[in-house]
């Protein structure tokens, strides 16, 4: 830390701006780049004032990502620039590497700063991985700083500074900018000093739901950086030109819509000096007094003493008599917990640990928990035979019995609590218990999945009595579902139960609907259950980090607890036999120090499953590593969550959201580009060569213009309406082309004409263009210059989406006074079946969500009607551009002047003329749902077989007939006679799948459906069909299940 003035942000390369003379951070950044061999840095601003200097030196820079946390109020707040805003996002190569969040209340509170750290930043670091932390750390937004006016406490700094302290390997630098509050500087300064020597943070108290203009901030923040960054993709999206009243955001039955704007209060005009009197913020005495009062309390309240020992330890051999005889091979066997105890000794951890001695738990302990019929059943095994104990287990289930797995059992739910004695007397501050048999499959009645007591349940049932704990934070990252911790608190509002387990629509053990979502606690336990379930396998580091930013840490925050429990399973570790993912072992150590901030780092991990001896030896290391302090292996940069996991945390929020504030950012943005992509101020525009396939290898790709040459990029109102039409970029569209043709055969020789044509022609959006169909002629949306007289001009306050003093863009804005083609003011919508989608009136499709259908040859036929109404002839195509029946359309000119599109068409000639769809995304005809809760209903395959030559049931019909994956009767779709939906409706039968294209239709969710439990039906009807078994594409594993 460097604790050193002047502050440095404001100044520029070649002048001395806002207290500050050189630019230390720059300095800094610049040196580790050009002489210590670092590629990536992160500048975290959090100074009051935004640092525009170090924004302005890095703005095209893609080697440093520079975030900033300011206070700007629409530009009224000093620099009063509008390179502050968030729109703000880079140029050139460093295009989406500047972060703006622009804070434009006072009064920001920690619950303000923990979010945008929680929501933007840690995300985008951990996609980035930086070398390099370098933190501007201003102190002018704490408590009774005269500058900021913002409520940050002191204590939260060292929270925000805790956050990073898993990245870059820990090389992070904190240098001191502004604060000018001298007791809240000081004790900002000193807590962030404290959090770089390793103390555990201080707590804060529970945070409350973020403010309305943080909420925005970040939401605007998400919208500008969506293209640029994999993981914000937690908003849905819906059409600028379907949803035209945002006043009442929460609608009934309507998902909230933000519209993201750009407001600039300040005026361009600057002074030609600047006053260096009397011109600073002067505090009345009352208000003095009340901010030292309250900072006094503050200070005095901080608990700065910890324990003497940073982590306890605990490890008994004697825990390995529980084995399986009959199976030596068993995955859960006694070598696991011997080899973790080994890894630290190799590691040097033991020397490091306070070692506790273990103990048994006593009767009266499990009583807690524990059923008194269930504790005399495991007390007998002891002395039971090894004949009389095999038929035993076999009344329960996954489970194994040995003469020692009493002892064993009483030894690990002893140990753990023998834990958390050391850590809540004091003693020592974080803990780890390494102990076997696992609990968190145990009920409270009956041993299950290779538990006998449920070790982490019974230590947060003694904490609560005889340690007086009000608030635990139970966290199970155990690839499966802790069943009977959920059962034990589902209606005990103390303990906060939170797991993230695989799931696979109920299929994985435990295979309950209990691990679902949607299962939230009862009475008044209700949303203190918290169920993240994974739908499919393979998830990594980038899905579980992501579930912590998303929901673990904004609950965990407002929650507040007292104690962190971990059941710490590592069975969703690289190579374990039974788990089926690929998270890191460095990661549980990440996911651990996530953890450390909470509770004053009162934080327990307990080990649950783990199978792969190797993996589970090295994530626990990292876990016991991580709460000693150690810096953390970096992890791989970039990857990505994957959609499965994003629609599990999505739904995870939206039912949490009731019960939890904090939960309040999944708003849907629209899809179109509303805002101006800004280069900064006497500096040439930089634009991407379209032609170039590879965006992110910059050289020789870039296109410099002045600024008369700059890209247009207009507002305009489409013929017929008042709504807005909102021009895209070439750079935009260049991201949605490399995104779908990324999925397409298509070579360099088609893509180059389009990309061309882009070139000369950008596509605008019509708001008379419905999202599901084209009701004006694609062309006529291409305006060209020679069509200008049919505009006149509109002042930007006329555009609501656009409410700045002087627009960023061209203030030329235009509405068209005569139309160039007919327009439908009734576009055609969809409704959804169990046999498709058909064409019908008011149907609202604002939002995009999975399972959303979406009309490709309902949009073209349409597109194709209004074209030949205006020509007089008429045309269709294929999707690759083949021309069908009917005459070509002659060249010509259409009512507008703009010429059409004329010879044979070609893919780069469709997409063309469909680029309104292909931006919104809407070229594909089906994006089913991954999950659903009806697949518990599917029956498995008659052993028969399917005919997919098999008759309607009823009408006899061979024609588009459909198959129940319930009872397995056949019944035609609804252009047929509507048997399937029929008999949907009087059985309850939810699940049917299609003969003609095998697509999986659900009743009950009102949607399609594709999962690889639909996989041995599906492959029943390829093979009647195909005589050949259809290809698994549902990941790496091959289906487990008979087909």
């Amino acid at each position: 830390m460097a604790i050193v003035r002047p502050p440095g942000h404001h100044a520029m390369k070649s002048e001395y701006c806002g207290y500050c003379f050189f630019n230390n951070v720059a300095l800094a950044a610049t040196h580790a780049l050009m002489n210590c061999g670092i590629s990536r840095v992160l500048i975290v601003d959090w100074d009051v004032h935004h640092g525009q200097a170090t924004q302005q030196m890095f703005y095209s820079d893609p080697r440093v990502v520079y975030f900033s946390l300011h206070r700007f109020e629409y530009g009224s707040f000093w620099p009063n620039l509008k390179e502050s805003d968030f729109h703000y996002i880079g140029e050139g190569p460093g295009l989406g590497y500047n972060f703006n969040i622009p804070l434009n209340n006072v009064g920001m509170t920690d619950a303000d700063y923990l979010a945008v750290f929680h929501q933007v930043l840690l995300p985008m670091a951990n996609e980035f991985q930086p070398e390099l932390i370098l933190v501007s750390a201003g102190y002018d937004a704490a408590i009774g700083c005269p500058e900021g006016e913002m409520e940050v406490t002191p204590a939260c700094y060292a929270h925000l500074l805790n956050l990073l302290l898993c990245l870059a390997g820990g090389k992070v630098a904190v240098i001191l900018e502004g604060g000018y509050c001298l007791q809240s500087l000081a004790e900002g300064a000193a807590l962030t000093l404290r959090a770089l020597l390793g103390d555990p943070c201080p707590i804060l108290p529970s945070q409350g739901q973020p403010c309305e203009g943080i909420r925005d901030t970040i939401l605007n923040v998400i919208y500008a950086h969506r293209d640029f960054w994999q993981c914000y993709q937690f908003q849905d999206k819906y059409s600028a030109h379907t949803v035209h009243d945002l006043s009442n955001k929460k609608s009934l039955g309507r998902e909230e819509h933000h519209m993201p704007s750009v407001r600039f209060l300040e005026s361009d005009d600057k002074p030609e000096w600047f006053p260096t009197r009397n011109c600073y913020p002067v505090q009345s005495q009352q208000f003095v007094h009340d901010v030292t009062t309250r900072l006094n309390f503050l200070i005095a309240n901080t608990k700065l003493t910890f324990a003497s020992h940073r982590v306890c330890l605990v490890y008994d051999e004697r825990m390995m008599k529980h084995k399986n005889i009959a199976d030596p091979g068993h995955p859960e066997k006694p070598e696991r917990i011997s080899a973790i105890f080994s890894r630290h000794e190799e590691y040097g951890l033991l020397k490091r640990c306070h070692l506790l001695k273990a103990r048994s738990v006593s009767e009266e302990e499990l009583l807690l928990l524990h059923t008194k019929e269930h504790i005399n059943l495991m007390q007998e095994t002891a002395s039971m035979k090894l004949r009389d104990l095999a038929k035993k287990q076999d009344d329960f289930r996954s489970i194994y019995l040995h003469p020692g797995s009493y002892q064993a059992s009483c030894l690990a739910a002893g140990s753990v609590l023998q834990v958390v004695d050391s850590v809540l007397n004091g003693e020592s501050r974080s803990g780890v218990a390494i102990v076997r048999p696992p609990g968190h499959h145990a009920e409270e009645d009956e041993p299950c999945g290779f538990c006998m007591f449920n070790n982490v349940s019974l230590a947060a049932k003694y904490a609560i009595h005889v340690h007086g704990l009000k608030r635990i934070l139970l966290l199970d990252w155990d690839v499966h579902h802790g069943n009977g911790s959920q059962h034990i608190f589902e209606a005990d509002p103390r303990v906060l139960y939170l797991s993230i387990h695989r799931y696979d629509n109920g299929s994985f053990f435990p295979g309950s609907s209990d691990a679902n979502y949607n299962v939230v606690g009862t009475a008044k336990g209700e949303g203190y259950n918290i169920n993240i379930p994974w739908n499919k396998s393979g998830m990594n580091d980038a899905d579980y980090l992501t579930a912590f930013y998303q929901v673990v840490l904004p609950i965990a925050y407002q929650f507040n607890p007292e104690l962190v429990l971990v059941s710490s399973g590592f069975d969703a570790c690289i190579g374990d036999p039974l788990g089926g993912c690929k998270v890191s072992p460095e990661a549980y150590g990440h996911f651990t120090h996530l953890l450390t901030a909470l509770a004053g780092g009162r934080v327990i991990i307990s080990l649950e499953g783990g199978y792969n001896v190797n993996s589970i030896s090295h994530a626990m290391s990292m876990c016991t590593k991580a709460l000693l302090g150690d810096p953390l292996p970096p992890l791989v940069p970039g990857r990505a969550v994957c959609p499965s996991a994003v629609t599990s945390i999505k739904n995870v929020i939206r039912t949490q959201a009731r019960y939890w504030s904090a939960l309040c950012f999944q708003v849907a943005l629209p899809q179109e580009r509303v805002l101006p992509t800004e280069p900064l101020d006497n500096k040439s525009k930089v634009v991407l060569n379209l032609s170039n396939p590879h965006p992110e290898k910059y050289e020789g790709v870039l296109t410099k213009l002045d600024h008369k040459e700059e890209i247009e990029t207009d507002r305009k109102v489409s013929c017929g309406s008042a709504k807005q039409h909102v021009e895209v970029t070439s750079v935009d569209m260049y991201h949605t082309l490399s995104e779908s043709f990324s999925k397409l055969c298509v070579d360099d020789k088609q893509i180059d004409p389009l990309c061309l044509d882009i070139n000369k022609n950008p596509v605008g959006l019509s708001s008379d263009s419905s999202p599901l169909s084209s009701s004006i002629d694609t062309e006529s949306q291409m305006w060209s210059k020679s069509s200008s007289n049919n505009f006149k001009e509109l002042s930007p306050d006329d555009i609501p989406l656009y409410k700045s003093k002087e627009s960023p863009v061209s203030n030329k804005i235009e509405i068209c006074n005569s139309s160039p083609v007919k327009c439908d003011s009734s576009p055609s919508k969809l409704s959804f079946s169990d046999d498709g989608y058909k064409s019908e009136e008011q149907h609202d499709t604002s939002t995009f969500h999975e399972g959303t259908v979406i009309s490709l040859s309902v949009v073209t036929e349409e597109h194709g009607r209004i074209n030949a109404a205006d020509s007089g002839e008429k045309r269709s195509t294929d999707l690759t551009g083949n021309d069908q029946q009917g005459p070509s359309r002659g060249t010509g000119e259409n009512a507008s002047g703009t010429n059409q599109i004329s010879g044979q068409q070609t893919l780069a000639n469709y997409l063309s003329e469909n680029m309104q769809m292909l931006l919104a995304g809407e070229m594909f005809a089906v994006v089913p749902m991954r999950s659903c809760p009806h697949l518990v209903r599917v029956q498995p395959v008659p052993e028969c077989g399917i005919d997919y030559n098999s008759p309607c049931a009823e009408c006899r019909s061979v024609q588009e007939n459909w198959v129940c994956l319930v009872c397995y009767t056949v019944h035609c779709g609804r252009y047929i006679s509507e048997h399937m939906m029929l008999h949907g409706q009087e059985t309850s039968h939810p699940l049917t799948l299609s003969f003609s294209d095998l697509s999986v239709w659900c009743y009950g969710c009102e949607a399609y459906i594709d999962n690889q439990i639909l996989y041995a039906a599906k492959n029943a009807v390829h093979r009647s069909k195909f005589g050949e078994d259809m290809p698994w594409s549902y990941g790496d594993t091959n289906p487990a299940f008979p087909v």
